[in-house]
Formats: C-alpha cells, structure tokens, sequence
C-alpha cells in the first residue's frame, strides 16, 4: 500500500492527496508519485513528440527555429519579399527565385509594349493576348515573286525598291555540270559563283 499523507503530532509534513500530477503530464523519463503516492514514469514528450516532424530547413524562412524529428533546427529559406519583373520581348523568360514570397509581387508586359498590342496593330481575325485584329491589309500594298539560282556563297533576297513584300521565291536546283577533262576523267562543277 502506497502513502500519500504524513502526519508528524499535529503537522502534515508530506500530503500528495491534491497533487494533479499524472503519467501523460510528467516529463518523459522523470519519476515522482502521484496523489494516490505510488511511483509514476513520465510519459509526456514535452510539449509535442517531433519526432515524425516532416519539415525541412529549406522550408522554413532562413533565420526562424523549430523543432523536428528531436532536434532544434534553423530555416534557410530566403524571404524574398516582392517581386516585379516586366517582359519587354517575346521571349523573354522570368526565373522566380527559390524561396519565400509574401505574395505581392506581379510579373508583367513592360508598359511600352503592352501599348502596341491594339487591334489595329494586329492582323484582321489573329488574336494575341486576348486582343483580337481588326488591320486590313492595304490596297496600296505590294508583293514580288522572285526567282534565284543558287549559289556556293550566301545571299540575301529582298523585294526590288518600293516593293513592300515577297509573295513568293523560287530556288532553281543547284546547277550541276560534267564534262570531260585533259586527263582522261570527267570534271563535275556543282554550284555557281
């Protein structure tokens, strides 16, 4: 039988009978008796068992604590705050950098190139960013037809002086000639100069 209470005359000197301490509230591994005056073994982990804490240094913001799976640990994640970028080109690419955002931040067209993207800027029936065409293609517009032999050296098709476009440019085949040589063979001249 375990003793909860001692009476020494008319002193109390030890009485447990009020004690509220139990196993689940007793530190882990740390032993004391409860108000019945038997011997209890901590079974409480604290404030919280960490130990299937699932949460990464690289997830939590670099400077802030926590505990995980037993142990203190320190956040490496940057706080990046904001973040504003504009895209000024077609292809231009916007890299978001790893880390924290504070959800703010915009990615957009750059303002003088969102002002040419109007309707009648953009061909008649073709729409680009939700801005469908109404330009026309003018009466006073003209086109070329080409036609080019090609050559070993690289040359440049443009349309002839006040000629606004190229509808169309034939390539000849490659001219390929054999005739017989001094020598007793056949010479063969591919291309032209």
């Amino acid at each position: 039988m375990d003793i909860n209470k001692v009476i020494f005359g008319s002193q109390t000197l030890i009485d447990l009978t009020g004690d509220t301490v139990s196993e689940d509230t007793l530190l882990s591994g740390q032993t004391a008796h409860d108000k019945s005056g038997a011997v209890i073994t901590g079974a409480c982990p604290f404030d919280v068992d960490s130990a299937d804490a699932t949460v990464g240094v690289a997830e939590m913001l670099e400077g802030k604590t926590a505990y995980a799976r037993g142990a203190k640990i320190t956040g490496t994640m940057p706080n990046n705050g904001s973040i504003h970028e504009t895209i000024s080109n077609v292809n231009d690419e916007i890299s978001v950098p790893i880390g924290f955002h504070d959800g703010s931040g915009k990615v957009s067209i750059d303002a003088t190139e969102k002002a040419k993207i109007t309707e009648g800027n953009i061909k008649q029936g073709v729409e680009i960013l939700g801005v469908i065409g109404t330009c026309e293609p003018s009466s006073s517009v003209t086109a070329q037809s080409k036609s080019v032999t090609p050559k070993i050296t690289e040359q440049t098709v443009l349309p002839d002086e006040n000629i606004d476009y190229l509808s169309q440019v034939v390539v000849a085949a490659i001219p390929y000639a054999e005739s017989d040589n001094a020598a007793g063979g056949v010479t063969v001249t591919i291309g032209s100069n």
